[in-house]
């Protein structure tokens, strides 16, 4: 009997995931401007991407270190609810460094308040990704955490435009107002105020406080005979090469984007403050993947999933259309982009619902996009780089899935580690940064993503049999068609 998911439940979930994406897209906003007015290298405005992704590293060894001192995990003891609510504190309490930080014009006042907001969604993510698979069929939990992921990504979406609205005065893209630290201080303090405001909303909402870990793992296996017992999370593989993963897709993925304005303006010769349409369809390129991928949660019939995987992927691409127009930019250079949507929605239908095969795909299909963006130019490359958004777009929750599969009570601990390793986002970038300043130029220091994406598709055949050997084998879900 398989588990219908509990959408009130999951709705109240969502809103951190459109956090998380808010202000992980909005650093892209910062950066350029905090190079320009400090007077920063390429590499050292990506401190700020930096900052914040090593945050999370930092608040899942804390996790880490307070579970193991404490003689038990802490979301166990806690609760998840409880673990998100204080997270969300957390964070609230990062954003009010912006305001000192914009009074000064700080830099390290701001990457602090960065650091600190990251160490909140830290927790948030150890708790949020486990709490989506979860809430139903843990077969089809890669399709669940994809819709969390979609709904990330419209905060992705609408985050550069409203950060650069906030900096640069006006929405409209041709704005010559010139941007002000003192202004980035408004948007954080009214974001600190959302966060409490979700901290309660989170406390006294229906999701689960406590989850039965080891039912989980039987359901996953199908049965408890074949669920496998280690004493410690890195006796499963699973999880050890999941680790890598996690961290060269968020590497990949964040430095495609922060790495972006400075390769528009330096080929396209497009200005700081028209480069936020481009981060913003990068963004969108993600939740483009996503709303298609999370059609496998409905419980639907077989030929309506069918005719919305053709749908979903341009609806997304609708509302990055929209939500472009509010902002008066011009869209008509990404006219074309529809055509490439076509490729992702292939690789979904190929992949029949199977994270490993899925996971495969699209980073064929990334290295493919950025060899394209390293050898063309102007628009040509601009669209390929940008469309590495939709191929990383559910790499997240496939990784995430087939890492922690199988786990049972050691999930949260195993989540913690997954969550360690979104430190990749500024590793990556920052030595991105690097290689494209001293030694490639910032066209072919795209070939760090290269490497990322080859990586992942050795991850996808790898865990598969890793995954056979413990009986949880996803090619079920293909012939038992839907749940």
């Amino acid at each position: 009997m398989s588990q219908k998911t509990k959408w009130s439940q999951f709705g109240v979930l969502v809103t951190v995931f459109f956090f998380w994406g808010f202000v992980a897209a909005s650093n892209d906003i910062l950066i350029p401007v905090f190079k320009e007015k400090l007077h920063l290298e390429q590499w050292q405005s990506q401190m700020v991407s930096f900052a914040f992704y090593v945050a999370y590293t930092v608040g899942s060894i804390i996790y880490f270190l307070l579970s193991k001192a404490t003689g038990g995990d802490i979301l166990n003891r806690i609760g998840f609810k409880n673990g998100i609510s204080v997270g969300l504190i957390i964070s609230a309490l990062g954003t009010l460094l912006f305001y000192p930080a914009a009074q000064t014009a700080s830099f390290n006042l701001m990457i602090t308040g960065l650091f600190i907001v990251g160490l909140g969604f830290s927790l948030q993510q150890t708790a949020a990704n486990p709490l989506a698979i979860v809430m139903g069929d843990p077969k089809t939990g890669a399709q669940r955490l994809s819709m969390a992921g979609g709904i990330n990504n419209f905060g992705t979406t609408i985050g550069p435009l409203l950060v650069s609205f906030a900096i640069f005065g006006k929405v409209s893209a041709d704005s010559t107002n010139v941007a002000s630290i003192e202004s980035v201080k408004t948007p954080y303090l009214i974001l600190g105020a959302v966060f409490v405001l979700a901290a309660i909303v989170f406390k006294f909402s229906s999701v689960p406080n406590k989850i039965d870990l080891d039912k989980v793992a039987e359901q996953e296996a199908e049965g408890s005979g074949k669920v496998v017992h280690k004493k410690s999370v890195l006796g499963y593989p699973q999880l050890v090469l999941g680790m890598i993963g996690i961290f060269v897709y968020v590497g990949v993925e964040v430095s495609t984007a922060s790495n972006l304005p400075a390769f528009l303006k330096q080929d396209l010769q497009i200005p700081t403050n028209k480069v936020a349409p481009f981060i913003s369809l990068f963004w969108a390129s993600l939740m483009i993947g996503r709303w298609t991928s999370s059609v496998g949660a409905f419980d639907i019939s077989k030929g309506a999933k069918q005719i919305l995987k053709f749908l979903m992927p341009y609806i997304a691409f609708g509302v990055f259309l929209a939500v472009n127009a509010i902002a008066q930019h011009d869209v008509t250079a990404f006219y074309y982009y529809p055509i490439v949507i076509v490729a992702m929605i292939a690789g979904d239908i190929l992949s029949k619902g199977n994270p490993a095969r899925l996971l495969l795909i699209y980073s064929a299909m990334g290295i493919t996009a950025l060899f394209i963006g390293m050898l063309a130019s102007g628009m040509v490359s601009a669209y390929a780089f940008m469309s590495v958004g939709l191929f990383c777009s559910t790499l997240w929750p496939c990784i995430f899935t087939l890492a922690i599969a199988g786990l049972g009570k050691h999930t949260n601990e195993g989540a913690s580690f997954l969550i360690m390793m979104i430190m990749g986002g500024g590793v990556v970038s920052l030595l991105q940064g690097y290689l494209a300043d001293n030694l490639l130029g910032i066209q072919w220091s795209y070939l760090v993503g290269v490497a990322c994406f080859a990586y992942l598709a050795f991850y996808a055949l790898r865990v598969k049999s890793i995954l056979k050997q413990q009986g949880i084998d996803y090619d079920h879900l293909e012939s038992s068609g839907s749940h």
